[in-house]
C-alpha cells in the first residue's frame, strides 16, 4: 500500500507503540488529579513497561533504517520526561506525602534538575548505563508512596538523589547493560511484582498506598539494589 514495505509498517508501529506511552501519561495525570494514585502509578507502570520493551523492538526491526526522519530518541524522550518525572512529581505534590510545603518543594527539585539532565549529552556511558541518576522519579516516589518513611526523611532523600543527576556515578539500565544482566533483571521483575502487589491489596482504597509487611521489604530490598548496583560496579572497575 503506497509503495510501502510490511517491514517498514511494522517499524513505524514502534513509534506508534512508543507514542501510546503519551496516552497513559495522560491517564496517570487525571488520575493525580482525582487524587487516585492507584490508578495514577498503575498507569505510569504501563508506561514504564512500554518503555521497556520498544527500544528493544525498534533495534530488532531497524526502525532507524527504515524511517530516517522520525527520531525515536527524540519520541522518547519528550515521553520519559512526562512519565518520568512531571507526572511522579504532581503526585507528589498532590498528595502532600512530606507535607504541603516539602512536597512542592520536592516537586520543584525533581522538575528542575531533570530538566537540566535531559540536556546533557554525556549522560549514556560506554556500557549503556546512565552517568548520574537518569531521573527515574517514577520508581522513586512509588517506592516513598510505598515505603512510607518520616516527611524529613523523604524530602532528604529526594534531594540526595537529585544531587546525584550531577554526579558521575553510574546507574545500570536493567535492560541494555549487560553485566549482571539476568540478576539485574530479576530484581527488577520482582520490584515490578511487588509493585504490582501493592496497589492490588489497596485497590479499593485509592487514597491510601499501604501495603503488607513483606511488600515493603521486596520493594525497599531490591530498589536499594537497583539504586547502588551500577556504583557498586563502577567502585569494581567493571563499568566506566
Amino acid at each position: 500500500m503506497f509503495g510501502i514495505s510490511k517491514a517498514a509498517l511494522w517499524a513505524f508501529g514502534v513509534h506508534i507503540l512508543t507514542a501510546s506511552g503519551a496516552f497513559f501519561a495522560f491517564l496517570s495525570l487525571v488520575a493525580a488529579a482525582e487524587l487516585d494514585f492507584v490508578k495514577c502509578f498503575f498507569w505510569l507502570g504501563v508506561a514504564l513497561a512500554v518503555d521497556g520493551v520498544d527500544g528493544p523492538l525498534a533495534r530488532r526491526l531497524e526502525v532507524k533504517r527504515w524511517w530516517p526522519h522520525w527520531s525515536g530518541d527524540m519520541l522518547d524522550s519528550v515521553i520519559d520526561y512526562a512519565t518520568y518525572v512531571l507526572i511522579p512529581a504532581f503526585a507528589l505534590y498532590q498528595s502532600g506525602l512530606m507535607g504541603r510545603y516539602f512536597s512542592f518543594t520536592a516537586a520543584a527539585i525533581i522538575v528542575i534538575s531533570s530538566a537540566i539532565y535531559y540536556a546533557d549529552t554525556r549522560m549514556k556511558t560506554e556500557d549503556y548505563g546512565f552517568k548520574g541518576f537518569p531521573v527515574c522519579w517514577n520508581m522513586v516516589v512509588f517506592t516513598l508512596f510505598i515505603v512510607s518513611p518520616s516527611e524529613i526523611a523523604s524530602f532528604v532523600f529526594v534531594c540526595v538523589t537529585a544531587a546525584l543527576t550531577f554526579v558521575p556515578v553510574i546507574f545500570v539500565h536493567p535492560v541494555r547493560v549487560k553485566i549482571m544482566r539476568i540478576p539485574t533483571l530479576a530484581v527488577f521483575g520482582a520490584w515490578a511484582a511487588a509493585g504490582l502487589a501493592a496497589l492490588i491489596y489497596n485497590i479499593e482504597s485509592p487514597e491510601s498506598l499501604g501495603s503488607p509487611l513483606w511488600v515493603d521489604i521486596v520493594i525497599g530490598s531490591s530498589g536499594l539494589y537497583l539504586f547502588s548496583i551500577g556504583f557498586i560496579l563502577q567502585l569494581l572497575g567493571k563499568l566506566r
